[in-house]
């Protein structure tokens, strides 16, 4: 089964005008293609999926990622595909940005999820938590304030 990894975020504060979750989702991305892993980017909606596309054309030319909408690029798609449809091609890494668990969510090594602080969106993610759970998935979760300010620790400590 699958390996997945929730992000909790306890705060929606960022730089953009995206929730905290797609910000870290771009990120994530871009961490799994310096992996050389193929990404699949699950949203919720057409547009959610151009929202994702256009924030990561934002991101500076030393850390760009060869992106797509499904459909859109190469026969077989960019590292990186995005899509509120299912996926057209084998994918290493999901991640999810759909309120729902995804039914192709079985055809995944790793299956990344989020927990955002609005409350609504943290009752579908408990709903999600349990769904996965029940499929067989092996389960994690991570607070994100907590893994920067340890980061930010670290640094300081140098």
């Amino acid at each position: 089964m699958s390996q997945v990894l929730f992000y909790i975020h306890s705060q929606e504060d960022t730089d953009t005008n995206l929730p905290a979750h797609y910000v870290q989702a771009c990120q994530l991305a871009a961490y799994y293609y310096q992996q050389n892993k193929k990404v699949f980017i699950y949203t919720e909606n057409q547009q959610d999926a151009f929202v994702v596309d256009e924030y990561l054309w934002q991101f500076d030319g030393d850390s760009f990622v060869p992106h797509n909408l499904v459909g859109e690029g190469p026969r077989y798609g960019s590292p990186v595909e995005i899509s509120w449809l299912a996926p057209q091609h084998p994918r290493a890494v999901l991640i999810n940005l759909n309120q729902s668990i995804p039914k192709f969510n079985l055809n995944f090594q790793q299956i990344i999820d989020f927990v955002p602080a609005q409350e609504q969106l943290k009752i579908n993610a408990r709903m999600r938590y349990s769904a996965y759970k029940k499929l067989g998935h092996t389960l994690s979760t991570q607070d994100v304030e907590a893994t920067s300010q340890e980061s930010t620790n670290q640094t300081e400590d140098k």
